[in-house]
């Protein structure tokens, strides 16, 4: 298992779980993609797209004032 980060910080919506999408979908099965971002609709967004595609989200935490990171596991 590989975990590769994605720092998306200072994206706006919607491209950081547009980043995240084509990411993952380089990774292989078990990996797991950290996502760092400050986007406040991408607190919802990421989290909803991992439920719909099934993949756990293993860690969820904001980091900063406006800043988090999330882990995601491919399934």
């Amino acid at each position: 298992m590989t975990l590769v980060k994605l720092e998306t910080g200072g994206l706006v919506c919607p491209f950081p779980l547009i980043d995240a999408k084509k990411k993952m979908a380089e990774l292989a099965v078990g990996d797991e993609l950290l996502i760092a971002f400050d986007c406040t609709q991408a607190t919802e967004s990421i989290p909803n797209w991992a439920a719909d595609n099934d993949y756990p989200v293993t860690r969820f935490d904001q980091v900063g004032p406006a800043s988090w990171e999330i882990v995601v596991q491919k399934r």
